[in-house]
């Protein structure tokens, strides 16, 4: 499909506004308006761009940001849920889970048990900060000891 360079920016630019989380609610009609074509044509030259369709594209932002959220926050997961618009905490879990391949909770768990540990940032490899606690646990014992 032949594409302007004019229709390629306003398609750049409609999956900007649906890659934005900011709150407010997207209709495809709202988001094809912007981009100046009907719907139908919006939805077919997206996925031709793209290789998804919008609605695909969005749930993969809201994902995106909600395993964000669950690895960097202290929002639960019902807040994380309400944060990014679904209406229901067993739907979100099932899409998550689906999406990324555990439910949210196991998501939280595994993320922040493999995040780096500030003062190694030399490491090539992110260490669980139970064992950087438990080797500064160690270090300090041989001290007192010896």
């Amino acid at each position: 499909m032949a594409l302007s360079h004019a229709a390629f920016v306003r398609l750049c630019r409609a999956r900007d506004q649906l890659r934005a989380l900011d709150g407010r609610p997207l209709t495809i009609d709202a988001v094809a308006r912007e981009a100046a074509i009907s719907p139908f044509h919006f939805i077919r030259q997206f996925q031709s761009v793209f290789g998804t369709t919008p609605h695909q594209y969005r749930i993969a932002a809201k994902l995106e940001r909600a395993c964000d959220l669950l690895a960097h926050s202290q929002y639960s997961i019902t807040d994380v849920c309400v944060e990014l618009g679904f209406t229901s905490l067993a739907s979100f879990s099932h899409l998550f889970e689906r999406h990324v391949g555990m439910r949210p909770s196991a998501y939280r768990r595994a993320a922040r048990s493999s995040m780096a540990v500030p003062a190694r940032r030399h490491a090539s490899a992110p260490i669980p900060g139970c064992l950087t606690l438990m080797g500064e646990a160690f270090a300090t014992f041989d001290k007192l000891r010896g």
